[in-house]
């Protein structure tokens, strides 16, 4: 580690001194003893009675404590809890105190509040753009600079990117993840679908409707489950050609023919056709691991869910593919998104550099390496793809390389200008469309005109 690196040239240091203070007091001792034919007035002005120097140490240096915040649940937070024992027994001079939050949206609202009041953790799984505009979270390129061990070139550069605000690097990546789809290989095999022909959302949808079960018009048995939330729907329409913002930044374009069609499609499957179910509300990440509970009790025969499922994922019952794209358009282009963990700027410069030193230790190439292997999250240094425990457990393994596949050709994330504000109605438009039945042509005209005013206050 390099905090046992920096503590060897102190411990150095601190003999080089000694040894020149024992030198002088030796020469000074010498003359005093020439000139007087007495060493009782010998000077011991560097050095202690007991032949210490004065400046050294008396006892070992308390190790810094650090907080730091993260909302993961189920099998992420055992890995993470994991990470922070392994770090912490690894060296002596830091001490991470882990901070278990409900979910993502719960840590940026506590993380809210504890800027509001001055008291910080050091580091905190999450990462805020406005917020980093603001001065919340402090720049790490000073602390980048200062260690050599630190190796750019080896992250993978899309994920670096992402922590980068006005050319600063303000968070650094832990993980990679994508949304991919997880399928019943006995429901596809019995219904006589092969996984390779779902390349399109509209094969896809047909492949449902084949799976769906339904009795006295209730479904007792769903053909696929996308998750609850924007994200997935946004994903298709990427994977459609729509975007969010136009390219001058100044237009919000989510009611453009593709987020109509797509969402629409989307309304429809669910609340119509009824081949497609959704699990919403609840505390947390209660939601999700309802909607992996259905595939996996069967009661439905797929869902989309994170790379980071794979760790609570039974791969004896399902398996792993990517998301498609459309009829006509191409592959998906669904969002290859870093998870990554900034500092806080009202921390201490020593909780600061403990926190650089954490969070550098959590993307080391074996760290990554045993992550993904552990949550089936993206590694986030390229060298990880070389370690020979990762090599051995993706041949064993096959469904962690579908995240890596799709991330080749994925979307960069949309990094919301307005500080939340358009994503906020977009999430708003998401829970009219899944849970209400709202047309889409509706929900996105009244997300639209909202995001739109706050992009035009923040142009102004």
């Amino acid at each position: 580690m390099k905090w046992n690196h920096l503590y060897s040239n102190m411990r150095t240091m601190w003999s080089q001194q000694w040894k020149r203070g024992t030198s002088l007091v030796l020469a000074s001792s010498f003359a005093l003893l020439t000139a007087c034919g007495s060493a009782s007035t010998a000077g011991t002005s560097d050095t202690a009675t007991n032949g210490s120097p004065s400046n050294a140490p008396t006892a070992a240096q308390a190790p810094v404590e650090i907080e730091f915040w993260y909302g993961l649940g189920g099998n992420l937070g055992d890995n993470m809890k994991k990470m922070i024992d392994n770090f912490n027994s690894s060296q002596d001079k830091v001490v991470v105190k882990g901070i278990v939050q409900a979910d993502y949206t719960e840590t940026e609202q506590k993380l809210q509040a504890a800027i509001a009041s001055g008291k910080v953790p050091a580091a905190v799984l999450g990462s805020n753009v406005d917020w980093a505009r603001k001065g919340y979270y402090a720049s790490v390129d000073d602390l980048i600079a200062a260690d050599p061990e630190f190796n750019k070139e080896d992250y993978v550069q899309t994920f670096l990117q992402q922590g980068q605000v006005d050319g600063k690097q303000y968070f650094l990546p832990m993980y990679g993840t994508t949304q991919v789809m997880y399928y019943r290989m006995d429901t596809l095999k019995e219904h006589g679908i092969d996984p390779a022909t779902l390349t399109t959302w509209e094969a896809l949808a047909d492949a449902a409707a084949k799976m769906t079960k339904q009795e006295n018009g209730k479904t007792t048995f769903y053909g696929w489950e996308p998750m609850w939330g924007k994200d997935n729907m946004i994903d298709a329409v990427f994977s459609k050609g729509g975007q969010i913002l136009s390219d001058d930044g100044k237009t919000v374009m989510i009611d453009s023919p593709e987020w109509v069609e797509t969402w629409e499609l989307f309304r429809k499957w669910i609340h119509e056709d009824k081949i497609m179910g959704i699990q919403y509300g609840g505390q947390g990440w209660e939601y999700w691991y309802k909607t992996i509970d259905d595939v996996l009790k069967n009661k439905a025969a797929g869902y989309t869910g994170s790379s980071g499922d794979q760790g609570d994922l039974d791969f004896s019952i399902v398996a792993a593919m990517e998301q498609p794209g459309w009829e006509g358009v191409g592959e998906g282009k669904p969002v290859a998104e870093a998870r990554m963990a900034g500092i806080l700027a009202k921390a201490s410069p020593e909780q600061q550099q403990a926190a650089f030193e954490w969070l550098t230790y959590f993307s080391e190439a074996s760290n990554t390496a045993q992550w993904s292997m552990n949550t089936g999250y993206i590694a986030v240094r390229q060298s990880a793809q070389e370690d020979p425990a990762f090599k051995e457990f993706s041949a064993k393994n096959p469904q962690i390389t579908v995240p890596l596949q799709q991330a080749a050709h994925g979307s960069s994330p949309f990094q919301d200008p307005t500080g939340g504000k358009i994503n906020e109605a977009l999430k708003d438009a998401a829970d009219e469309v899944q849970i209400k039945n709202v047309p889409a042509a509706e929900a996105l005209k009244k997300a639209k005109e909202k995001a739109q005013k706050e992009l035009d206050r923040l142009n102004k």
